[in-house]
């Protein structure tokens, strides 16, 4: 009777075996989906001590994301060291809202740093508050231009 009961066993792995491979292979393959941030300026353009409205859409495989791990916009005038970082909330529908005004004439420059579904983005854009100021010069250009230079200079 054992040697049955073990006969019968064998053919009835296998075939588990053969089925749990199977449903491996015929698993949907699921394309890579990224957290999208579309940062918004309103107005982009403002006058001192005018209110101006930050927002960064946050979206992930065209879901909105109402509760990332974290949402903070880091602000800063052209060429200054200091960065005034705010947490933000969620407002609605995945839009994160800031509202601020500024006492002094430049060029900012804000980043959304945005933490979700394991995912991190931070876009960055530029924006005015009366008189433009010197605005910072870009690092990607400024290293090309560095290592031009160096070239120039060796082969000479």
């Amino acid at each position: 009777m054992k040697r049955i009961k073990k006969r019968s066993l064998l053919p009835m792995l296998l075939l588990l075996f053969g089925l749990a491979a199977c449903s491996d292979n015929d698993a949907v393959e699921e394309e890579p989906q990224f957290l999208e941030v579309e940062l918004s300026i309103n107005p982009d353009k403002a006058e001192v001590n005018e209110p101006v409205v930050f927002e960064a859409k946050v979206t992930y495989a065209e879901e909105e994301v109402t509760d990332a791990d974290e949402v903070k916009f880091e602000i800063w005038r052209a060429n200054d060291e200091e960065h005034e970082k705010i947490l933000v909330e969620d407002a609605e529908n995945g839009v994160y809202r800031l509202e601020k005004s500024f006492a002094e004439e430049g060029t900012y420059y804000i980043y959304s740093h945005v933490t979700a579904r394991r995912m991190h983005n931070m876009p960055k854009k530029e924006f005015i508050i009366g008189k433009p100021s010197e605005p910072e010069e870009d690092q990607a250009k400024s290293e090309l231009e560095n290592k031009e230079d160096t070239e120039e200079h060796s082969s000479h």
